[in-house]
């Protein structure tokens, strides 16, 4: 009875925490490294998609976009400051995944953007969705929803 209690208690500490950890793939070489997002506003367009690609293979691959189940075009965009000015743009080749090396898409600089969302991203939940690389192909992820503010996936929470 102690034991199931304990159980019980662990189950309900864990469901009160709200927030959802991501997790992490491999494809051949490349390990994909929790993959998140932001909660977005109701009525909101556009999110953007966070993940780190280690290739620990020979080759290059690239990282070419993806889908979702979520929004109705994926690409990978670059923001970066450009005298003085932000700029945000597309592209089409993707980002290029060197042999040996992390690649980190993250808030300021190379991400994933999900386009034409389909409805609010609300924090606390997991979208599926699909990343398209080069070589490694097609490989199903799931994007953990953070925070609107949020700018890194989620640590396990300390208590």
């Amino acid at each position: 009875m102690i034991k199931f209690r304990l159980a019980l208690t662990a189950a309900a500490l864990a469901l009160s925490c709200g927030t959802v950890l991501a997790q992490d793939y491999t494809a051949g070489p490349l390990k994909i490294e929790q993959p998140w997002t932001r909660a977005t506003p109701a009525g909101a367009k556009v999110a953007g998609g966070y993940v780190a690609v280690t290739n620990t293979g020979a080759t290059p691959d690239r990282l070419l976009g993806g889908s979702s189940e979520i929004a109705g075009k994926v690409e990978i965009h670059e923001m970066a400051v450009n005298n003085g000015v932000m700029t945000m743009r597309g592209l089409p080749d993707g980002v290029e995944l060197k042999p040996g090396a992390k690649t980190e898409l993250k808030p300021g600089g190379y991400h994933i953007m999900f386009m034409d969302l389909k409805r609010q991203l609300k924090e606390g939940e997991t979208v599926k969705g699909t990343l398209t690389f080069e070589k490694a192909g097609p490989v199903p992820v799931e994007f953990s929803v953070q925070s609107v503010g949020a700018r890194a996936p989620a640590e396990a929470h300390k208590h």
